[in-house]
């Protein structure tokens, strides 16, 4: 079978990708560094085969710099692998504009002159353009090759595989398996900076936000406390790679790592609610928000219970009751209703309404009618607030002083909630954060709003936009932040988002997200009893039989 492309050329089967890529070099504006093969994202080296569509992957483009942030990582690791051969890098989570990036060598404590030695060598590596060569092995050949290296959880990994073949990557004698496409050498992989951070580096390299330059580091000393703290429950769950959940899944303890996972976050929930209880004189109005699927609602509704346990009687508040008629609404560019920005909002009337409460002022709150789109007071009973009862507001502006500028900041105490991922797939495979929250979001939207994962993948581009002009620039405004995501939460919603993904058809563009997220799926073996997953879990906001939802 032939491939067809524009003006209906024809390749056979065997013919690469890369071997072609020049003929429409002119058609692209930046480098061609993947191919799409049935809108599966593949490297230039894989054979063309039986795929009826074929599309080049440019640089700048999500996807290309996705992959391009990948290379630089197998560079960092091969540098580091040649200047010390007995060190580990363990590739860690995404904070201050960058990749944060383990690394342990023994009998050393690393300094910025190992890390000028480190990035000296990626140089070296880059001027030399070293190719990157993917190479198919048999399993039993890989798990030689990785037992060999001493990477034994990447042993652990590909034995799990239901595959017969496997890809290696082999760059300067250095040889690796990772998740996903990569460049075609280290010649084009100079656009990077590594600064020492912690017990690591920070790996800045180019995307889309940055118009495709190197961005600046920006301080976002929560957010790593956040993460940091992650680590540290994976390492009391002793589950720090999908082959350890996988391992206690096997071995029947999947059972203790829900619990422990579980109360590790009533733990926290319960130390933020004391926090307020203690100076429930100053902090009466608390704000919550965070990003799509990050489990807002549920942590609310927890909050609420255990801001009860202290004596406290929570009043929450819906700043969607706010939202102005319709008709004064903001437009996007394409001329549709902006119900994202802050200016949807009636924020005089919501600062009115929190300073009369606050002072012991009786108030009738509106109630936004969305089929309407207007707001209505008729049946609206007036709301008192007494001294032991803190307002509870979740909202995607929560953490954006413009929202609340007429009440002191004494006054208020803002939550950062968000889904950070604590598992790797292995020490340098991570799963994107981002990708955890779309799981997520599949699930729930199938669950709750009948929209089918295709409606779904469609939505989140302009999702992902919204977060990243209303949330996440206000990140380390928040008082504290709390860390929703659960160690063993994939392997439950892979359960029900397979097969949703798998009615995703290749002939539609968000084939390829569909086919990402499946490919990491595939890593994850099933719970054998969801009943496991207690009924006030944030997990049950998405897969259902949440006691906080009347239809969950």
């Amino acid at each position: 079978m032939f491939v067809t492309i524009r003006k209906e050329r024809h390749f056979a089967p065997d013919v690469l990708p890369k071997d072609i890529a020049g003929d429409y070099r002119e058609e692209y504006e930046s480098e061609i560094v993947a191919v799409k093969l049935d809108n599966t994202i593949r490297d230039l080296q894989t054979p063309v085969g039986n795929a009826r569509t074929l599309e080049f992957v440019e640089l700048n483009s999500e996807e290309g710099w996705r992959i391009y942030r990948r290379s630089v990582q197998l560079l960092l690791i091969a540098a580091v692998h040649k200047v010390y051969p007995e060190a580990e890098v363990i590739v860690r989570f995404r904070a201050n504009r960058g990749l944060y990036c383990e690394i342990q060598i023994p009998g050393e404590t690393l300094d910025d002159v190992i890390v000028q030695q480190i990035e000296a060598m990626m140089r070296r590596m880059v001027a030399n353009n070293y190719p990157i060569v993917k190479e198919y092995k048999s399993k039993e050949e890989a798990l030689r090759l990785f037992k060999k290296a001493k990477l034994i959880e990447k042993v652990n990994l590909i034995a799990d595989l239901d595959k017969e073949k496997v890809s290696i990557y082999h760059c300067a004698g250095y040889s690796d398996y990772f998740y996903g496409a990569m460049m075609g050498s280290t010649g084009h992989l100079g656009s990077f900076s590594i600064k020492r951070f912690e017990a690591g580096v920070l790996l800045r390299t180019p995307d889309m936000q940055s118009k495709g330059v190197v961005p600046m580091p920006i301080s976002q000393p929560k957010l790593s406390s956040i993460l940091a703290e992650s680590k540290r429950w994976a390492e009391v769950l002793n589950c720090k790679y999908v082959t350890d959940l996988n391992r206690a899944i096997r071995n029947g303890r999947i059972g203790e790592i829900v619990r422990v996972s579980e109360a590790l976050q009533e733990k926290r929930i319960a130390e933020i609610a004391d926090y307020i209880a203690k100076r429930r004189r100053d902090l009466r109005l608390v704000l919550i928000a965070g990003p799509s699927s990050s489990g807002k609602t549920s942590f609310a509704q927890r909050l609420s219970v255990q801001l009860q346990v202290t004596g406290l009687r929570p009043l929450s508040i819906s700043l969607d009751n706010y939202f102005r008629d319709r008709k004064d609404t903001p437009l996007t560019p394409a001329g549709e209703y902006d119900y994202e920005c802050l200016e949807a909002l009636d924020v005089k009337l919501f600062n009115e309404h929190m300073l009369d409460l606050m002072a012991g002022r009786s108030v009738v709150m509106p109630r936004y009618n969305f089929h309407s789109g207007c707001r209505e007071w008729d049946g609206q009973e007036p709301v008192f607030l007494e001294m032991d009862q803190p307002i509870i507001v979740e909202g995607i502006h929560g953490l954006n002083e413009r929202l609340s500028s007429s009440i002191h900041r004494e006054n208020k105490f803002k939550i950062y909630v968000s889904a950070l991922t604590q598992l790797n797939i292995d020490a340098h495979n991570r799963i994107p954060t981002t990708d955890a929250r779309l799981l997520r979001r599949l699930v729930r939207d199938y669950q709750f709003r009948s929209a089918g994962a295709l409606r779904t993948l469609r939505k989140w581009p302009d999702v992902r936009e919204g977060e990243e002009k209303y949330i996440f620039p206000y990140q380390e405004e928040a008082d504290v932040m709390f860390n929703s995501a659960l160690i063993y939460e994939l392997a439950v919603l892979q359960h029900f988002a397979r097969p949703m993904l798998e009615e995703v058809t290749p002939d539609v563009p968000e084939y390829t997200k569909a086919r990402r997220i499946l490919d990491f799926c595939q890593y994850f073996r099933e719970i054998p009893d969801l009943d496991l997953v207690p009924n006030n879990s944030i997990l049950r906001e998405f897969i259902g039989g949440s006691v906080f939802f009347e239809k969950a």
